[in-house]
């Protein structure tokens, strides 16, 4: 595909320049009022040269054709309209040295083909050749049908006709040669990219998103073919603090195994600096995503989710890690073993290990960290003192957000956010929605937003069998999941077309007796 848009690129620019001169001949023709010179054969010529490559570019966008297919029809479009130009020469008068004008013009658009178009030097070579056989043939023939020949400065008998082909030529050797050393240098450069990225253990083909703490690319295993995605802490970012929460993030991730927390493959350090990780590749979309498309969620989905991540978060909490930024852009629901809706937890990129005596060095005393809009009270007043208890705040205001379409509390600034969250009762879930949510959700709900750690569910796994404990008016099972995900499967899939694209990279890990060494290009 990557050809078959490169031959369509070229045959547009071809057909804009080629048209942009036919246009001013009209305008010239008009002008002069001469307007049988719009019917003049070299119009005739041009219009057709001009129209083969549009043609060209029209076919690529027909759908995907074989490499052959492309490379014939760019044969055949560059071939065709070369000759037609080179044909317009046969038109213009001696005195006026038709043979330059086409080496000009086909000069210019053979170096862009080079530019353009990936070609092996070899085939780049014979078709820039070829192209120009035509104009050498049309200058010939131009000049031998003159009663004279035009003098020249260097030659005694003037422009003869054999003069005037061997100058052709001369001028044309050298342009095939330019023409296919651009190529070379280009279509190697291509290569050397295609080498690298079968050399390195993962290929990141595009970039996901971006956060705080760094870089999420699509990815893939170049020995087991496995789909992964690979988030990396850009240099610009490499500070020595920001390395070390990176590193712990992606350890202490490692260590939980829960169904619902994201999987961790593989974490290395590049020789210049780079940190990396792999974790499994999600196909789906997050909370905030689905929400922001689909508004409000029926209560059973929204159950459906809290369990996951209070689930999830048990795990975590046994370990003696607090995520401490739980939001709707980190839980995804996912397609994952065959089922649909499953809920993953995402990025421990601001996890605290209650355990580790050194953590609090990663953290300024002064700084907030987290997202405003999902901060309990105490890790604003004291963010060196949040427990578990934390998460539960922040994935109670996560609920909230699925079953109203709103955030707990909002502002016009991050003061005002972290105001409210300190000193405002959260709106009942039911007022906010503007219509009834069951009663028992509702009261957990605004359980887990206590403004005391105290007042809330005390872990999480009580605030799982609390959750439990919920009667939804409706179901949310396989069936309804099922559905959901059927009717949205169009914009499943836009939003997964409509990830940015990224250049070529691989990361290399060799083993070695330290464990591993990484290289990134």
């Amino acid at each position: 595909m990557f050809l078959q848009r490169r031959v369509g690129l070229f045959g547009l620019t071809g057909f804009a320049l080629g048209g942009t001169f036919l246009v001013f001949r009209v305008i010239v023709s008009l002008a002069t009022s001469e307007p049988d010179l719009l019917l003049h054969p070299s119009m005739i010529l041009h219009l057709a040269g001009s129209l083969m490559l549009l043609a060209s570019w029209a076919l690529c966008r027909t759908g995907a054709w074989p490499r052959r297919s492309v490379e014939a029809l760019e044969s055949t479009s560059l071939l065709a309209s070369a000759a037609a130009y080179a044909g317009m020469g046969y038109f213009i008068p001696a005195i006026a040295q038709p043979e330059m004008i086409m080496l000009l013009a086909m000069t210019l658009a053979v170096m862009a083909r080079a530019v353009l178009v990936p070609s092996a030097p070899k085939r780049t070579a014979l078709l820039t050749a070829l192209v120009g056989v035509p104009i050498a043939a049309v200058g010939y023939f131009v000049h031998a049908s003159s009663t004279q020949a035009l003098p020249s400065p260097l030659l005694d008998d003037g422009y003869t006709p054999a003069a005037v082909a061997t100058s052709t030529a001369v001028w044309w050797l050298l342009t095939t040669v330019l023409a296919t050393v651009t190529s070379q240098v280009i279509y190697g450069l291509r290569q050397e990219i295609r080498q690298a990225r079968r050399l390195g253990q993962y290929s990141l083909e595009k970039k996901l998103g971006e956060g705080g703490m760094g870089v999420v690319y699509r990815a893939s295993h170049a020995m087991l073919r496995r789909p992964a995605a690979v988030k990396l802490l850009p240099a610009v970012r490499a500070g020595e603090q920001a390395i070390a929460r990176f590193e712990r993030e992606v350890q202490l991730t490692a260590l939980l195994t829960h169904p619902n927390t994201v999987t961790v493959f593989d974490y290395g350090r590049t020789p210049d600096g780079i940190f990396y990780y792999a974790m499994e590749l999600l196909d789906g979309a997050t909370v905030e995503e689905i929400v922001e498309h689909d508004g409000p969620q029926p209560a059973a989905r929204v159950l459906h989710v809290l369990v996951a991540m209070a689930g999830a978060l048990a795990e975590a909490h046994d370990v003696g890690l607090i995520h401490r930024d739980i939001k709707p852009a980190n839980v995804m629901l996912c397609r994952h073993g065959g089922d649909v809706d499953v809920p993953k937890l995402l990025d421990f990129g601001l996890v605290k290990d209650l355990e580790a005596s050194h953590s609090l060095s990663l953290t300024s005393t002064n700084t907030i960290t987290g997202t405003p809009l999902y901060m309990a009270p105490e890790s604003i007043i004291s963010p060196r003192e949040v427990d578990a208890r934390s998460d539960l705040y922040a994935l109670g205001a996560v609920g909230y957000f699925m079953i109203t379409g709103t955030h707990v509390f909002d502002g016009d600034s991050v003061v005002e956010v972290c105001g409210r969250h300190l000193h405002e009762a959260p709106e009942p879930p039911s007022e906010r929605l503007g219509k009834p949510v069951p009663q028992d959700l509702s009261d957990l709900l605004l359980a887990c937003l206590a403004k005391q750690p105290k007042d809330r569910p005390q872990n999480a796994r009580e605030l799982k069998q609390r959750l439990l404990a919920c009667v939804p008016a409706s179901p949310w099972g396989n069936e309804q999941a099922c559905a959901w995900w059927e009717a949205n499967t169009p914009w499943l899939k836009g939003r997964a077309a409509e990830a940015p694209s990224t250049p070529e990279m691989t990361i290399d890990v060799e083993p070695n007796r330290t464990g591993c060494k990484a290289s990134y290009r």
